[in-house]
């Protein structure tokens, strides 16, 4: 049975807007509301949110261009996606590799990322039972640290996140993943809103505008640069195959262009908001704005657990969790498309990757306790002090994010045909649009994203 028709028809987006929904969905995700907070943070404020939104336009709209072209050229899975271009314009097939490095990246990715949203929904219940309201720091790092040595709680809630994202998948993509997508991803700009127009009635959100807004060129050094570059490229979600297996089940007419600069910009939006959330609160109790990652699970819940009684708490790590939920959907959907090419349904498709994903989360969680010492490949330069959470998150993020990403980018520069790329954008060959997108993509895209991957091996 290796004819998709024979199993489960190819799915399809029934709408422009719910696929641009399911994607910036998948898109917006702790990256923006966790890692760019502390990252503006780390990097001086307002130069670096500068720097991030141009790099944006010149390197996250391209690359997201780039991932949905070959995905709705190739109309398949990532590596057939790959190989039927490839057979299409007389490449090599083995060009088909790199849509399997994007899924295989992916997978360690979303496997520990469903550890991390197992957390949030911790969180959920600590609001809501009361324990964060007037916490103060050192008893909040405190709950963050037994969380981490737990690792039955841990289980707990890594299964929970799991069987969320089983729940959506397995009932398809117009009824699973766009249904669920018109309803949280409505939900998550509201919360977003909510806490920043009530950061900006209670908290500073003078020194929080001057902060993000204000931009001080003294701070900026190269690394500011590769981390608002960093930044761009990470929070988009390329190089994971979501992208290119979203974009498989694009229909005619879309304009892919368009598509991805809304994407892009939406995403933009939602990590400007979640500085808007979060700084106002964080100058108003004089914390330092450059707290790093602890500052969503230790610094919030100190200074947003003084109001409302907990609500305000409550609906912060809700937000946090319907993030996390859009972006790991779109990561089960790819394994669910492979599994469908090889006419295994969705059900017991979903079934297997979810298992797998738990599998793998089991040595994500027991790094951070019972394996926290165990160094798994200590004998290669660069992991020996790497558990198993480090050794994913530099094999996967450090290395596969950039290295697929950058192959695509030269797969559609170098190599796919000028007039079949410039077709399903919906252009000409010499429209100005299709020739710089082309020339970002054979020049700027693999150098930067190469650059982003030196700068993560040598730190």
């Amino acid at each position: 049975m290796n004819s998709i028709s024979k199993t489960e028809p190819s799915p399809q987006w029934s709408s422009r807007f719910g696929f641009l929904l399911a994607t910036i969905g998948f898109s917006v995700g702790l990256g923006n509301i966790w890692r760019f907070p502390y990252l503006a943070g780390e990097n001086g404020g307002g130069a670096f949110v500068l720097i991030y939104i141009v790099c944006v336009f010149a390197i996250g709209i391209p690359i997201v261009m780039a991932e949905m072209v070959i995905g709705k050229r190739g109309g398949s899975t990532p590596a057939r996606s790959f190989k039927t271009i490839a057979m299409k314009d007389g490449l090599n097939s083995q060009w088909s590799l790199v849509g399997h490095l994007a899924v295989i990246t992916g997978f360690l990715i979303i496997a520990a990322y469903c550890v991390v949203g197992g957390w949030t929904l911790h969180y959920i219940y600590l609001s809501v039972s009361g324990e964060l309201a007037d916490i103060e720091n050192t008893a909040s790092a405190t709950i963050f640290q037994q969380l981490l040595a737990k690792p039955s709680l841990l289980i707990f809630w890594n299964t929970v996140f799991i069987l969320l994202n089983a729940g959506v998948v397995i009932r398809g993509v117009n009824s699973g993943i766009e249904k669920a997508a018109k309803i949280l991803m409505p939900a998550l700009f509201i919360l977003l809103v909510g806490l920043a127009g009530y950061g900006l009635v209670v908290g500073d959100m003078e020194q929080s505008l001057a902060f993000l807004f204000k931009p001080d060129f003294s701070k900026v050094t190269g690394f500011t640069v590769i981390n608002a570059v960093g930044q761009a490229f990470f929070s988009v979600g390329v190089g994971m195959a979501a992208l290119l297996t979203y974009s498989a089940y694009l229909p005619k007419g879309i304009n892919i262009a368009k598509s991805a600069t809304i994407i892009c910009i939406s995403d933009t939006i939602v990590a400007l908001l979640a500085g808007l959330a979060i700084f106002p609160f964080v100058f108003l109790f004089d914390f330092s704005p450059s707290e790093g990652p602890g500052l969503v699970f230790i610094t919030m819940p100190t200074v947003l657990g003084g109001f409302g009684g907990g609500l305000l708490t409550l609906a912060f790590f809700t937000l946090l969790a319907v993030a996390a939920l859009t972006s790991s959907i779109g990561g089960f959907e790819v394994f669910v498309a492979i599994g469908r090419n090889q006419g295994i349904s969705r059900p017991k498709s979903i079934g297997i990757s979810a298992a797998l994903c738990w599998v793998l989360g089991l040595t994500t969680i027991i790094s951070f306790n019972v394996a926290a010492d165990f160094y798994p490949l200590a004998f290669i330069p660069g992991f020996e002090t790497a558990t198993f959470f480090d050794a994913f998150n530099i094999i996967a993020s450090t290395i596969g994010l950039p290295i697929g990403a950058a192959l695509m980018a030269i797969f559609v520069g170098w190599f796919m045909s000028r007039q079949a790329s410039a077709k399903i954008l919906g252009f000409t060959t010499e429209h100005r649009v299709f020739r710089v997108w082309r020339f970002l993509a054979k020049w700027l895209l693999p150098f930067a994203i190469l650059a982003i991957l030196a700068t993560g091996l040598r730190s």
